[in-house]
């Protein structure tokens, strides 16, 4: 008899991968290394992902689909920064893969729907396009993430690990309550770019003027 595919192997692929890499990096996650986690063959690995740079654009696209499903639910932002740091903290190797090079691509040129939808969460608190909020999103980012990585990091347990996430929680409150206030925002800074666009998948911009999506053109082939 043929033998029977296994529904649940590149389930077992991915999250092989991103204990790997968690532990290792870049240099733990060989194909032979992922195969040998998983319990499969190399050459099955092969089968369905080309290198690791295949293995960790699975993972990655994995994550952010199971992030933004946490999220979706949420009434308000700061329930979304809740259930993100849940999240994280529940499933703390496809975070950390998940965030390894998020500002380079090619993860910088995916969707970035989480973000999106928090981004959302504060137009409809603050009123406005969710792109006038990009800058105190990216603050109100930055602060969950340093949360996060901090406690899954830094070993936080008990008390200090449920203080990290009050804290954060209390800091991203009071920033909403400042932003509600007409011109309480500081913004000494320079002001956003217009050509850095963040998660917007092919229409992304770093902000250096290269747009995340170009391809390059294929040279045409003259006909004989």
């Amino acid at each position: 008899m043929p033998r029977q595919a296994d529904p649940e192997l590149e389930h077992r692929i991915l999250v092989a991968a991103s204990r790997l890499w968690a532990r290792g990096g870049e240099k733990a996650l060989t194909m032979r290394a992922v195969a040998k986690a998983a319990g499969t063959t190399t050459p099955t690995v092969y089968e369905r992902y080309r290198d690791r740079e295949d293995i960790r654009r699975a993972l990655r696209l994995k994550t952010r689909k199971e992030l933004f499903a946490s999220l979706t639910p949420t009434r308000n932002l700061t329930s979304a920064v809740q259930s993100y740091l849940k999240f994280a903290l529940e499933n703390t190797h496809g975070y950390e893969v998940l965030f390894d090079g998020v500002g380079k691509p090619p993860s910088l040129y995916e969707p970035w729907p989480s973000f999106n939808l928090m981004r959302e969460r504060l137009a409809e608190q603050l009123g406005g396009s969710p792109r006038q909020h990009n800058r105190l999103m990216l603050a109100i980012w930055s602060l969950m993430h340093g949360t996060a990585m901090l406690i899954i990091r830094g070993g936080f347990d008990g008390a200090l690990r449920t203080q990290a996430v009050q804290a954060c929680l209390d800091a991203v409150e009071n920033m909403l309550n400042v932003a509600k206030k007409k011109n309480a925002l500081i913004q000494s800074r320079p002001k956003w770019p217009s050509n850095l666009i963040l998660g917007e998948g092919e229409q992304s911009r770093a902000g250096n003027g290269n747009t995340v999506g170009k391809r390059k053109k294929k040279p045409n082939k003259r006909r004989p």
